[in-house]
């Protein structure tokens, strides 16, 4: 029985105007980081919402033989752990708690409580910010904020992972350390799809990209397939130069605007 994560078909919108349109992707693999890219509006965060079961979508999604679209909300978040590009937790909670409640599956007061306390302060440790875990979350940085939230979404140890931009609020060095730790996550066996905006960081990191643009697929592939000046000019509108630095990864430059897009 494969695992892979299939999508076919896929169709979403917003108020009766369609984002995305019967998109198939390529059957993704345990063990693979993908990352949506493209323009703004081009249907990322839609896509990966679409794959959570929080917005409606047509069409199918399998991970192996299981139809995720069968699940009840519930069922479907002990398989895929989704964390959002806005960070909507109860800020007057603190950091142990948000992570301890993800788990949602032991009630106050009963003695799974414990369990999954150890595993919530497990994942804060892995993730470097157990000095965090009384703070409360409104009183958090943004980047510390999306550490917490990161920590929310693995902590049930999901099959798929979802990451809207996760690495947006951070600095260099803790896009660094966040990129690590996804890799250690999808090396582990899980299937893990980030959006990034970060051509060069995405090229550095993913071993699949997939590029939208208005709803549809571009270019789907490994980067050096899927990010070419040819592709780049189509859908980001710009002259981009694509080049290998001294360690062999892509590096994305962009010398300005198409000329016919002045």
């Amino acid at each position: 029985m494969t695992k892979a994560l299939c999508v076919t078909e896929l169709s979403a919108g917003y108020r009766g105007k369609p984002v995305l349109d019967r998109l198939n992707l390529q059957p993704l693999q345990p063990g693979t980081i993908t990352a949506l890219v493209g323009p703004n509006a081009a249907g990322k965060s839609t896509l990966l919402r679409s794959l959570a079961g929080l917005h409606p979508a047509t069409g199918r999604i399998d991970l192996g033989e299981l139809d995720l679209n069968r699940l009840s909300l519930a069922e479907r978040a002990c398989h895929v752990g989704f964390m959002p590009q806005s960070l909507p937790q109860r800020t007057e909670l603190s950091v142990l708690e948000a992570v301890v409640g993800a788990l949602q599956s032991a009630p106050i007061g009963t003695g799974r409580l414990a369990d999954n306390r150890r595993r919530a302060v497990e994942v804060l440790d892995w993730l470097n910010i157990l000095d965090l875990a009384m703070d409360g979350i409104g009183r958090l940085s943004g980047g510390q904020r999306q550490l917490a939230s990161l920590a929310q979404a693995i902590v049930r140890k999901p099959r798929v992972l979802l990451l809207d931009e996760p690495t947006s609020a951070l600095d260099l060095r803790h896009q660094f350390d966040v990129m690590s730790i996804v890799r250690e996550i999808a090396n582990s066996g899980c299937i893990v799809i980030v959006v990034l905006h970060d051509l060069t960081l995405a090229a550095s990191w993913v071993d699949h990209l997939v590029v939208l643009d208005g709803g549809q697929i571009a270019a789907e592939g490994a980067p050096e397939i899927a990010l070419t000046p040819e592709i780049l000019s189509a859908v980001y509108k710009v002259q981009a130069r694509v080049e290998r630095c001294s360690r062999g990864r892509l590096q994305i430059s962009v010398d300005g605007p198409r000329p016919e897009d002045p």
